[in-house]
């Protein structure tokens, strides 16, 4: 059994488990102890990295961005959003061919992904997320759980689709590593607040998660997206 000595306890390296060496109701002693084991809890979690290139059309009017992909075994395409119980492409299907299934394929729980991308591509929307790299702190896909290890480099992405005018977050992690990045201010659900990026005049647009934890009906949240879209003259 490999132990090492942390002040007022030992730990088991091979197993993490403590053996307090002194009064265990000595705060000093629990505390040192429970950091000692949340730092090394976080050092065995995996580093995840993005499955997924930059989604970047020519001529791309909107960048959105989401926080990171879910875990392999729940996509049903090789394309962002690829979760079949998350409704990213059927509130594009209702916003702009008022068909919640017009991009899942027949007789499979999955979406297309050849007609997501060409359709991304033909709308002139961009998509990546606000992470490159992350540890998951528990086994789904919450953003709450996700500890972000290397942001995305945003100001390159940006430089890559000098036609952009306006970001799209959609969900909260996306909006306050936008925030944070840019200092700009956060905009109420459904609406946009402007800012500057090395002269280049942006919108950010903060829209309802499309994740079915987000609680709100799939037809109010297509009603936000159309809202966007028609503002960014897209629809």
């Amino acid at each position: 059994m490999r132990l090492k000595y942390i002040g007022w306890f030992d730990i088991n390296i091979e197993t993490n488990w403590a053996v307090c060496r002194s009064d265990p109701t000595d705060g000093r002693a629990l505390f040192t102890m429970i950091s000692y084991l949340c730092i090394m809890q976080t050092s065995v979690i995996p580093i995840e990295s993005h499955p997924l290139k930059p989604f970047l059309p020519e001529g791309a009017k909107i960048l959105m961005l989401g926080s990171f992909p879910p875990k392999r075994e729940r996509w049903s395409m090789d394309f962002f959003y690829p979760n079949f119980i998350n409704d990213m492409w059927r509130i594009m299907g209702l916003v702009f061919f008022n068909d919640k299934e017009h991009f899942i394929c027949k007789g499979v729980r999955a979406f297309d992904k050849e007609r997501c991308a060409g359709f991304a591509a033909w709308k002139g929307i961009a998509m990546y997320d606000t992470a490159c790299e992350v540890r998951r702190l528990k086994d789904n896909a919450s953003d709450k759980f996700l500890e972000v290890v290397t942001p995305t480099d945003l100001h390159s992405l940006l430089e890559s689709i000098p036609s952009c005018e306006a970001i799209v977050t959609t969900g909260q992690k996306a909006t306050d590593v936008i925030v944070a990045t840019f200092g700009c201010t956060e905009p109420p659900v459904g609406e946009y607040s402007e800012f500057t990026i090395d002269g280049r005049n942006m919108r950010l647009w903060r829209m309802p998660s499309s994740s079915r934890a987000y609680p709100l009906a799939l037809e109010r949240k297509a009603a936000f997206y159309m809202n966007m879209f028609k503002k960014e003259n897209m629809l």
